[in-house]
């Protein structure tokens, strides 16, 4: 099942090309706003699973060309971003050690939103892209082995970083949770549709051009043993997203105008654009291109403010 929310935050499943209004078979669930519906529905899905199934085998639904869709999770509890996470294609001899960071989940936006990069002097802004893991059973100090059993489905994530800020090792809370720097969507995909999350292509797309091309089966702690290690620190909700980590070679910077698609295999596309009211510009290799020039890694401003030289 694909879920999403639309318009004026209306739950809904893709049936085809149309989306079905699923409002009215979710209506007894408690809730202050659209992030407690769908963590409420998450949470207690298997009360809701045929609810929602007999609505949509109902409903007509309307064009989904015709509606606009929202982050189909407005605001996880809790966001987990594995770290340095893959084995870049082989280039790496062994896992890096198993890390984690917490993302604000006033990070969120959703397809067709933009990426706004702050008046901040960060050396440059990039975004990762990641299958996105979305928990669906609440677990604390959750074994490996008991950690699919807690898995809800997934969803693309795009982690947003802002690099380099001052002061030297002040690094992952600056450069990870600003505002707008955690597109997810454009749905929902549950658990059942994904055989192997695993062996899932994941593909990047800068205005039209291919950046990151890499697969999940290169992720180095796979998730559960990522699910494990997140839990031992803090009790995972349902409705919580951990992000998988990503290959880093197809790295390159966001910049004013740029409209970004990311796509995980079966997760479907999502689609967003940079916002950057200084115009600050950057080369447009990736890191890896760089490297192959004899470059450092990461590209340095070329022009606007907080350019060097």
């Amino acid at each position: 099942m694909k879920i999403v929310y639309f318009n004026d935050w209306r739950l809904g499943v893709l049936k085809g090309d149309a989306v079905v209004d699923v409002m009215a078979a979710v209506s007894d669930v408690q809730r202050l706003g659209p992030h407690d519906l769908i963590n409420g529905v998450i949470e207690h899905w298997s009360a809701y699973k045929t609810k929602i199934e007999d609505a949509v085998s109902k409903g007509a639904g309307v064009p989904l060309g015709s509606v606009t869709l929202r982050p189909p999770l407005p605001r996880p509890v809790n966001i987990d971003c594995m770290a340095v996470n893959y084995m870049e294609d082989g280039t790496r001899s062994e896992p890096a050690p198993i890390n984690a960071f917490h993302k604000s989940p006033n990070s969120i936006i959703g397809p067709g939103e933009a990426m706004v990069l702050p008046d901040v002097p960060a050396s440059v802004f990039e975004g990762e892209a990641e299958l996105g893991v979305i928990i669906g059973k609440k677990g604390y100090n959750i074994k490996a082995a008991d950690a699919m059993s807690h898995v809800f489905g997934y969803c693309n994530f795009i982690d947003g970083s802002a690099r380099g800020l001052p002061p030297p090792g002040n690094v992952f809370y600056q450069m990870k949770s600003r505002e707008t720097f955690g597109p997810i969507g454009p749905y929902i995909v549950t658990a059942d549709e994904i055989k192997d999350p695993h062996n899932l292509s994941v593909k990047l797309w800068n205005d039209g051009d291919l950046k990151q091309s890499f697969s999940t089966s290169d992720m180095a702690h796979k998730i559960p043993r990522s699910i494990e290690f997140v839990s031992a620190c803090h009790t995972l909700m349902p409705g919580d997203i951990l992000a998988s980590g990503t290959n880093h070679r197809g790295l390159h910077a966001f910049q004013d105008g740029n409209r970004i698609e990311m796509e995980v295999e079966g997760c479907g596309r999502l689609a967003i654009t940079i916002k950057d009211d200084l115009k600050r510009t950057w080369p447009r290799e990736t890191r890896l291109q760089r490297q192959e020039k004899g470059l450092e890694p990461l590209a340095p401003q070329a022009s606007g403010k907080y350019a060097k030289g």
